[in-house]
């Protein structure tokens, strides 16, 4: 009788301390973004701050309530966020399949390595009037300059990752003549896992810059565009509201793809 009660004891205490550190926890989290925004606002109260320079947190909420109720904030986000996908799936599928060559393969490795060490410096920006020319304004050349930026995070953190793999493992398997199949499925991709979702965070934010900077310069529609023609128009609220929604936007995209690491990645 007295163990049980004891158990019982040490279960309620135990769960006690758990949600006091997620309170703890929520509360750290929050504190800085919470102190921010009231400074900001104090700010604005007080007058140091001006509308036509640095609007209230209140003027930007509303600014945002009446974009989201004729629908144009959720048009210019959905936009973004189709090109991102869409981009961003092509640059996935070319960085693994060509970092895996690269690193399974040396003689691969070596015939590309001058070409990529060249354009890897080149910023994503610098090639969007190559962009316009060959496509145009059209969906085509956003779509270009987003896969350009992340395809380079992605190529690089496979193959630093395929090379990082315990040659041992890669010997195991050819003394048992393991199929190559195999060997990429059960050797290669696993041990280059946590190097590869990096490589995917890594160019997921990448391409999110990129469709923002790509929209700023040819598009009719986007967050990018949101922000210029709130700059023509000299609205300052959104430009704010649409810096907060890169950000957002952004977070949101980076939580998706770290949640689906730690699931595929669950003994790292």
């Amino acid at each position: 009788m007295k163990a049980a009660v004891v158990t019982e004891n040490t279960d309620s205490t135990a769960w006690g301390k758990g949600i006091c550190r997620l309170i703890l926890r929520f509360f750290i989290y929050w504190s800085m973004p919470l102190t921010l925004l009231l400074v900001w606002q104090g700010l604005s109260a007080f007058g140091v701050l001006h509308d036509y320079t640095m609007p209230s947190p209140g003027k930007v909420l509303q600014s945002s309530l009446e974009l989201a109720a004729d629908g144009t904030l959720f048009e210019h986000i959905l936009a973004s966020v189709a090109r991102v996908l869409e981009g961003f799936g092509i640059a996935a599928l070319l960085a693994l399949v060509l970092g895996i060559a690269a690193g399974l393969f040396h003689r691969f490795e070596l015939w590309t390595d001058f070409v990529f060490q060249l354009l890897k410096p080149i910023p994503p920006i610098a090639w969007i009037p190559l962009a316009i020319l060959w496509f145009g304004i059209e969906e085509t050349s956003k779509i270009y300059i987003i896969a350009i930026g992340a395809f380079f995070p992605i190529f690089v953190n496979t193959l630093h990752g395929i090379k990082n793999i315990d040659p041992k493992y890669l010997e195991l398997a050819r003394v048992y003549e393991v199929p190559r199949d195999e060997i990429i499925r059960k050797i290669i991709i696993p041990g280059a896992l946590p190097f590869l979702m990096t490589g995917l965070r890594l160019g997921l934010a990448s391409a999110w810059i990129c469709v923002v900077a790509a929209e700023m310069i040819a598009a009719t529609r986007g967050v990018g565009y949101m922000l210029m023609d709130a700059r023509s128009l000299s609205r300052p609220d959104i430009v704010i509201l649409g810096m907060l929604l890169i950000g957002i936007v952004g977070k949101i995209m980076d939580d998706a793809v770290r949640k689906l690491e730690k699931r595929l990645i669950r003994w790292n």
